[in-house]
């Protein structure tokens, strides 16, 4: 489905049931398809929303570099359009520091980050080729990594537009403590531990920052979340019916 933010058509899916909602959010170079695994376990107590962020996906690129704040804007405003309110946010990587703005500044209920820096200094593109080749072999994955080939590594930089290398420039190089100090909710972190474009430090770091913060560490990379997704279930599953 498609949605015009700011001037531009945005595509995002909604599916599942409940009367509680999940937002989730992808990493730079990325898509619906890396967050609808875990959406998809989900789908059958809560109300599953997935957006491709502009510049990715099928959505459309902005016209102009843009910031963080800019992706923020997006998603409030998809938020409201859709009547959604208090959402459970769910982020991997860039997807993960758009929600810590996000939740900092608007009301959702919990917030759950997959290898997400708050502090990010640059950016090393042609590691996310070698950690997508890992992640076709685990089982059930092939798939995933046929569909992501042509978003990852060749897209996030090399073949990108100059308004989204500027984008990229602009974004992973925003300080996010001060959103991260304002977050309330309770938070989980969930990091592997061979994760080298955002390393378990930073994960520490974050836990320490954010007020009501858990972290859990799983074997794994960057895509940890995917590398053990049935672990992961069963954790943002506890998560998130062990009450506030």
């Amino acid at each position: 489905m498609k949605i015009s933010i700011k001037d531009i058509d945005v595509n995002y899916i909604q599916y599942g049931k409940g009367k509680e909602d999940i937002l989730l959010l992808h990493g730079w170079g990325q898509n619906i398809e890396m967050m609808k695994p875990i959406g998809d376990h989900f789908s059958e107590k809560y109300r599953i929303t997935i957006l491709d962020f502009p510049g990715f996906g099928e959505s459309e690129e902005p016209k102009e570099a843009w910031s963080i704040d800019d992706y923020v804007d997006v998603v409030k405003e998809l938020m409201k359009k859709l009547g959604i309110k208090k959402p459970i946010v769910i982020g991997h990587s860039f997807g993960g520091r758009v929600a810590i703005k996000y939740v900092a500044n608007n009301e959702s209920s919990k917030l759950i980050l997959f290898g997400s820096p708050c502090i990010r200094t640059k950016e090393v593109m042609t590691r996310k080729v070698k950690v997508l080749k890992k992640l076709k072999t685990l089982p059930g994955m092939n798939q995933i990594g046929e569909k992501m080939k042509k978003y990852i590594g060749s897209r996030d930089y090399k073949a990108a537009s100059p308004i989204m290398r500027q984008t990229l420039v602009n974004t992973v190089n925003e300080d996010l403590s001060s959103s991260a100090k304002k977050i309330k909710i309770p938070a989980l972190l969930v990091w592997g531990m061979d994760d080298i474009e955002a390393p378990i430090e930073d994960a520490k770091e974050l836990e320490k920052i954010i007020e009501d913060a858990a972290l859990i560490t799983l074997p794994g990379t960057h895509y940890a979340y995917l590398e053990n997704l049935y672990q992961v279930v069963k954790i943002i599953t506890a998560f998130l019916e062990g009450g506030n």
